[in-house]
C-alpha cells in the first residue's frame, strides 16, 4: 500500500517539481546564508543589491500593488530579498528569457482586401470609440460587423455546438487551450480530430503545459503527433526557480476553417460541461462569431503559434473568413500578453466601468483588485451606478477565495452589490454595461488575469449577445446570496485579519 501511494507521488508531476522547486531553494538560501557569514563581502553585496532593487522597483513603470509587494518582502528579508527579485520578479531579465526577442506583428486585413469596422463604429457610435480604438492601436485587433455570434450560458451546450461545427471542418482547425483532460469532452473532441486528419484536414492543437500538468501524460503532445495532429505545449515546465513559468497561456480558442471561432472561460474538461462535479454545479460561459469577426481570432492562433514554434505566420488569405453573416451589431476579439508593460485586459475593463452610466454587472471566479480598479468601482458605485459583482459560492482555490472575500467590505460600503454563485463554481468571465457594451473571455479580474498570464476575449458593442449576457447575469443573481452588513458581521475576525495579511502577497499568488 505504501509503495503504491508513493508510486502514485513520484509519477505526479506537481509533486516531483514541486519537490525539486523546493530542493533548489533550501539551497539557495543555505549556500547564501553560509556564504555571507563566512565572507562579509557577500552579505555587503546583497544588502547593496537589496538597496538597489528597492530603488529599481520604487522608479519602475508597474503596478503600484505589485510593487509594494515586493518592496515589503526586501526590507523584511533584506540579506535575500534583493537576490529573489532579481531571479524571480517581473524584471527584463525574466521577461527575455520568454520574449525570444518576439513580437507579434498583426496583419495588415487592408491587404487583403478585408474593411475593418473601427472607424465606422466610432462614427455611428462614438461612446465606443475610446475602448475600439484603444484595442485596435495596441493590439492591432480591429472591429467588425458582417458576423453572426451566439451566447452560451453553461459549456454543455457550447460543447454540443463545437462537435457540430468540428464535424464540418474542410481546411483547418485550431485549437488552443489552458487545459486538455482525457475524458468525455476531450476524446469526443479527438476522435473528430483524428477523422478530420485522415480528410486531409490542417489540424493544430496548442496547450499550456502547466495548466495540464495534472491532467495530461509528460509527453502528451507527442501522442498527438503520432495521430497526425500538430501539437506542441507552451512554456514547458522545467522545474527550477525562476519567474518566466508564471506566464502561462490561459487563452481558450477554437477556430475552424476561418470561418467558425469560440472564446470563453471553458476548457476541454469533463467539470466545465458538468459530467464531473468538483465543485458543486460548474457555471461557464463562452461565445461563437460566424463571419468576419472570426478574423481575429485566427489571427491571435496563428501569432501565438508562431511565438511558440518559430513558425512564420503566412500569409492569411487561406486563412481569412470566406462567409459574412448578417449581424445587428460589431465584435472585436483580442489578446492581452505579460511580455509588455500594457495592461490591455485591465485597460478595457476599466474603460467600461468609467463610462458606465446606468449599471456595470461583472463575473469572476476570483477577484484580486489593485487600487485602479478598486477606485473605479467605487467612484462608480458613489455615482449612482449599478455596480454588481458575482462570484462563486464554492470555492476551488481557498486561500485565493479568502482573498475574494476580503474585498467584500469595501466594496460593499462604497455600494458596489455582491453576489455569491451558490449552487457551485462560477468561473465565467465577462462583464456587461448600460445594454450596449460587453465583454466575454478568459479575463478573471485579478493579478494573474491582468499582468501575468497571455489572456483573450471578445468585446461586443451593440450587439445581441449584450442582452444575452445582461439576462444570464440577473439569472445567475437570482441563484445567488447577496452580502449584506449581516453576512459581514458574522466574518470571525482573524478570519478577517488573515485575509488582509494574505493580500499583501496576491499579486504572487
Amino acid at each position: 500500500m505504501m509503495r503504491k501511494t508513493f508510486g502514485r507521488l513520484f509519477s505526479d508531476r506537481r509533486f516531483v517539481g514541486a519537490l525539486l522547486v523546493l530542493a533548489q531553494f533550501v539551497i539557495v538560501m543555505y549556500s547564501v546564508g553560509r556564504a555571507s557569514v563566512n565572507w562579509r563581502w557577500v552579505y555587503n553585496m546583497l544588502t547593496v543589491l537589496s538597496i538597489i532593487m528597492v530603488i529599481w522597483l520604487v522608479r519602475k513603470y508597474d503596478n503600484p500593488t505589485y510593487k509594494i509587494t515586493w518592496i515589503i518582502m526586501i526590507l523584511t528579508l533584506p540579506l535575500f530579498g534583493g537576490l529573489f527579485y532579481l531571479l524571480w520578479g517581473n524584471t527584463p531579465f525574466n521577461r527575455a528569457r520568454t520574449q525570444h526577442k518576439y513580437e507579434p506583428n498583426p496583419p495588415d486585413f487592408r491587404t487583403y482586401l478585408r474593411t475593418p469596422m473601427t472607424e465606422q463604429l466610432a462614427e455611428e457610435r462614438p461612446r465606443h470609440a475610446a475602448p475600439a480604438r484603444y484595442i485596435e492601436n495596441l493590439d492591432g485587433m480591429p472591429v467588425w460587423s458582417n458576423t453572426e455570434s451566439h451566447y452560451y450560458r453553461v459549456g454543455e451546450d457550447m460543447f454540443a455546438s463545437m462537435c457540430e461545427e468540428l464535424r464540418k471542418a474542410e481546411k483547418f482547425i485550431f485549437l488552443e487551450y489552458f487545459i486538455i483532460e482525457e475524458g468525455v469532452m476531450w476524446n469526443t473532441i479527438l476522435d473528430i480530430l483524428c477523422q478530420k486528419v485522415r480528410e486531409g484536414v490542417d489540424v493544430r492543437v496548442l496547450y499550456d503545459d502547466v495548466g495540464s500538468i495534472a491532467t495530461l501524460p509528460m509527453n502528451y503532445d507527442r501522442h498527438l503527433c503520432s495521430l497526425g495532429i500538430r501539437a506542441v505545449r507552451f512554456n514547458r515546465f522545467i522545474p527550477t526557480l525562476n519567474t518566466y513559468l508564471n506566464y502561462r497561456n490561459h487563452r481558450k480558442i477554437m477556430v475552424i476553417d476561418g470561418n467558425v471561432g469560440y472564446m470563453g472561460g471553458i476548457n476541454l474538461a469533463d467539470e466545465y460541461i458538468n459530467v464531473k462535479q468538483r465543485f458543486g454545479h460548474w457555471k461557464d460561459t463562452g461565445i461563437m462569431l460566424r463571419g468576419d469577426g472570426t478574423a481575429n481570432m485566427t489571427s491571435l492562433f496563428l501569432q501565438m503559434w508562431e511565438y511558440v514554434t518559430g513558425e512564420p505566420v503566412p500569409p492569411m488569405d487561406f486563412y481569412l473568413p470566406s462567409v459574412k453573416m448578417p449581424g445587428r451589431g460589431y465584435v472585436q476579439s483580442f489578446a492581452d500578453s505579460p511580455l509588455d508593460d500594457l495592461n490591455v485586459g485591465e485597460a478595457v475593463y476599466l474603460q467600461i466601468v468609467h463610462t458606465a452610466r446606468k449599471y456595470v454587472y461583472i463575473a469572476t471566479p476570483y477577484l484580486v483588485l489593485d487600487n485602479e480598479m478598486i477606485t473605479a468601482l467605487t467612484i462608480a458605485a458613489q455615482s449612482g451606478v449599478d455596480v454588481r459583482i458575482m462570484t462563486p459560492g464554492i470555492p476551488d482555490k481557498k486561500l485565493v477565495y479568502m482573498i475574494t472575500r476580503s474585498y467584500y467590505q469595501q466594496l460593499h460600503r462604497a455600494g458596489v452589490k455582491i453576489y455569491e454563485y451558490k449552487p457551485g463554481f462560477l468561473h465565467a468571465k465577462s462583464i456587461v454595461s448600460d445594454d450596449d457594451t460587453c465583454i466575454v473571455g478568459t479575463i478573471n479580474m485579478d493579478f494573474r488575469s491582468f499582468f501575468l498570464h497571455f489572456e483573450c476575449a471578445t468585446c461586443f458593442y451593440d450587439d445581441p449577445v449584450v442582452e444575452a449576457v445582461k439576462q444570464d447575469s440577473l439569472d445567475v443573481m437570482a441563484k445567488s446570496r447577496l452580502i449584506d452588513d449581516a453576512w459581514l458581521h458574522r466574518v470571525p475576525w482573524v478570519r478577517s485579519v488573515a485575509a488582509s495579511v494574505l493580500r499583501l502577497f496576491a499579486p504572487m499568488l
